[in-house]
């Protein structure tokens, strides 16, 4: 019995590849998933050399400067193709939960996306692609999407050079191919069946990353629209410090579990960019004083796609510049005399110990007041000898980005148009 035990833990052990650490392998229950940032130790795509604290803040800056590009060009009503953003994001993907695609189930780690809808999975065969793909020559329940399927007609960059649906786009120096295609998705223990999803099938000019995308945007072929007879259209996540080590944040999907003492904004709906979530910020307050920021800064506009989304993607808040120099301006007058310096994009940097002056920092909304400790606005170098304001200017939209939602628990209520905001520590 002994031995049967000790070998039962040994596969346990095994569950999640690459795991350092003991707590890679806890298990996802009924609608909850588990979520882990990506260079932590459960990640197999944690950088393979460490990195300086330098180079880390500057690496996450130039992702979060290609995917503001990606999300100005959709607000602005440019190019919409679903496996653009899932370029973007699997380049340097945040936060992963684990999927299961196929019959028999095939493992996937898959970036959390509320920015775009069509998931997007590397397949077997992939020229460009990496080894970690889909072989969907080994499920029986996949199956290839028509030219006259309803899918292909949603999909703007569609093309019908044979008989199935394809998905083309250049973007940069890279061409990329997919097929649209159906097998059942597996998350935790529910299954969608007939899910509808890119098949990625060539990368030109590149790398492609191992990754695959989980899209959760309110467009009809994301994972919300088509999984809403199972979890109707509600979902909620808890995003882990990136600096933890454990596999414990989580995504929960549906109504059951979620936090009844929670307060709610209206979610906004841009009618040119539907998958986006829209929140209406009214106000920041640094310390006691709400900051004299002109109401155009946070202005909604659906014809310009003005205004303030909420994504899971980008690391680091951007204002637009009114918002953002007033903030910082505030910001620096309550630190004193502290010698201000720079690195990379961040304009509000100390190299002196600075805690005991440090304001608080609250994001202001219709119903909800969203108060940010420290480390959600604060990104410290690991030596102590450097801080920095962790924010930046926007030419056009304000984000409100992962790094101020870490241990919360944010809910999406689509059904009631309402986004809650709780206080909850999953680091």
């Amino acid at each position: 019995m002994e031995a049967l035990h000790l070998t039962i833990l040994f596969l346990l052990s095994l569950t999640v590849v690459h795991s350092l650490n003991p707590n890679c392998g806890l298990p996802s229950q009924g609608s909850t998933l588990r979520v882990y940032h990506v260079s932590s130790p459960c990640s197999p795509f944690r950088p393979k050399t460490t990195l300086s604290w330098e180079e880390s803040v500057l690496q996450m800056q130039a992702d979060d400067k290609t995917r503001l590009i990606y999300l100005t060009s959709l607000v602005a009503g440019r190019s919409f193709v679903p496996i653009g953003s899932g370029r973007q994001i699997i380049q340097s993907p945040t936060y992963i939960v684990k999927a299961n695609f196929g019959t028999p189930a095939q493992s996937l780690l898959m970036a959390l996306d509320t920015s775009t809808d069509m998931a997007l999975v590397p397949c077997a065969g992939c020229v460009g692609c990496s080894s970690s793909t889909f072989d969907s020559t080994k499920s029986v329940s996949f199956s290839s999407l028509a030219c006259g399927a309803d899918q292909c007609k949603q999909v703007q960059s569609s093309s019908c050079p044979g008989t199935t649906c394809s998905v083309n786009m250049t973007y940069g120096s890279s061409s990329i191919a997919a097929n649209l295609a159906q097998d059942n998705l597996t998350l935790a223990t529910d299954s969608v069946v007939g899910y509808s999803f890119s098949c990625i099938q060539n990368v030109v000019g590149g790398s492609f990353p191992p990754q695959g995308v989980l899209g959760l945007g309110r467009g009809p072929l994301s994972f919300v629209s088509q999984s809403k007879s199972l979890y109707s259209a509600t979902f909620s996540y808890c995003l882990p410090s990136f600096k933890s080590s454990n596999f414990s944040g989580t995504l929960r999907l549906g109504l059951n579990g979620q936090p009844k003492n929670i307060k709610y904004t209206p979610l906004l709906v841009n009618p040119r960019r539907t998958s986006l979530y829209y929140v209406n910020l009214i106000g920041i307050r640094v310390g006691s004083k709400v900051v004299n920021i002109p109401p155009s800064a946070f202005a909604f506009n659906p014809n310009t796609g003005g205004g303030t989304i909420i994504d899971s993607g980008t690391v680091f808040t951007r204002l637009v510049d009114a918002a953002y120099t007033a903030v910082r301006d505030e910001f620096r007058r309550r630190m004193g005399k502290a010698i201000v310096s720079s690195l990379g994009g961040f304009d509000t940097c100390y190299t002196v110990p600075i805690g005991k002056q440090v304001p608080t920092m609250t994001f202001m909304f219709p119903g909800l007041n969203m108060s940010l400790p420290q480390d959600n606005f604060l990104i410290h170098s690991s030596s102590g000898s450097t801080t920095c304001l962790a924010m930046s200017a926007s030419p056009a939209l304000n984000v409100i980005a992962n790094m101020n939602q870490q241990n919360h628990r944010v809910l999406f209520d689509i059904p009631n148009s309402r986004l809650g905001v709780s206080r909850e520590i999953c680091s």
